[in-house]
């Protein structure tokens, strides 16, 4: 008789890690919420004004591109955003309905092509492997500008100068991570316009104020923090990695980097508040162009959670004012 595998780790409704090595990302969880964690399908026609395609690239990178509809007349290139998902480096997929809310509407208002990348996930792919994957697709957009490579929508409609980083959660760390290596390579004709870490999971080993103070919720608890970390970290690391702490003595100085502006969004009553307010201080300090852009009396990536922004006004206009924000930054730079 065959022995049932055993959980060794489980991050609740999320992930479960078996003693035979497999894992299982089912959502187990409220049922009336599983659909955000489910594949949005790709349409390449316009719907609401903005068409999706996955598309797998010759070296084995994976993107999901969102086209805005342009008008006859509008001849003019369009920004690029290169988006960076989270899910605390575990879980997550480009294609999930999370994003495909969020993503089509940014799309669309802020007149910008999206390319989310599809990332590795731990445990199986332990950082830096989203990270190196993260760079990959800029390396690759790279690719497109200088003409080595063609992709249709983006060779047809998009401005190579205007590349926008953006990522969510711990997303917003690889924002920061593909920056430190983008600084040293030559990118042209491709430019790096703006960087926006949207709530990123910046900690250190020690607890800090809002970790301790602030509110959980079933999106982000310590507990789901500590588990992906030791799940996604190299083996040995603590959370002063410098992709978990990059502005702590292990990561490169950041006044040593070379960065575009950057605006960094930060919820008031997110656990990492201050983690995230400390790199801001960090990233002034070392005199580079960076705002701060504070969502009042909302949490960790408020605006991913589609329920709370259809029911819930204070969740609607905080989701409003930030998608308008990151317009306004890309329409600026």
């Amino acid at each position: 008789m065959a022995q049932e595998k055993k959980i060794v780790e489980e991050v609740s409704g999320w992930l479960r890690v078996y003693d035979d090595g497999s894992i299982d990302r089912t959502w187990t969880g409220q049922s009336e919420v599983s659909f955000m964690a489910e594949p949005a399908m790709s349409r390449e026609n316009y719907v609401d004004g903005v068409a999706v395609k996955d598309i797998d690239t010759e070296s084995g990178l994976r993107v999901r591109i969102y086209l805005p509809e342009k008008s006859d007349t509008d001849s003019e290139a369009l920004p690029i955003i290169l988006h960076f998902h989270g899910g605390g480096f575990c879980i997550s997929e480009a294609n999930w309905f999370m994003y495909y809310a969020v993503y089509t509407r940014l799309a669309r208002i802020s007149g910008s092509i999206i390319v989310s990348v599809y990332l590795p996930r731990a445990p199986e792919h332990r950082l830096p492997a989203a990270c190196d994957e993260s760079y990959s697709a800029l390396l690759w957009l790279r690719s497109l500008a200088r003409g080595n490579m063609h992709e249709p929508w983006l060779s047809a409609h998009a401005d190579f100068t205007r590349v926008f980083l953006i990522g969510d959660s711990s997303g917003g760390n690889l924002v920061h991570e593909v920056l430190a290596h983008a600084g040293a390579e030559d990118l042209s004709p491709l430019r790096v316009a703006g960087a926006i870490p949207v709530h990123p999971g910046f900690v250190r080993a020690t607890r800090s104020k809002s970790e301790l103070e602030q509110p959980q919720s079933p999106f982000l608890t310590l507990d789901m923090l500590d588990k992906f970390l030791n799940l996604a970290l190299p083996i040995g690391s603590t959370k002063d990695h410098p992709i978990t702490c990059p502005m702590g003595d292990a990561a490169p100085p950041i006044g040593s980097l070379k960065m575009p502006p950057m605006m960094l969004c930060v919820a008031e009553t997110d656990l990492f508040m201050d983690r995230e307010m400390e790199y801001y201080e960090a990233v002034k300090k070392a005199r580079k162009d960076v705002e701060l852009f504070l969502s009042a009396g909302v949490s960790h990536c408020f605006y991913l959670n589609k329920i709370a922004v259809d029911l819930d006004p204070l969740t609607s206009t905080r989701t409003e004012e930030l998608i308008a924000a990151i317009t306004e930054f890309i329409k600026s730079h």
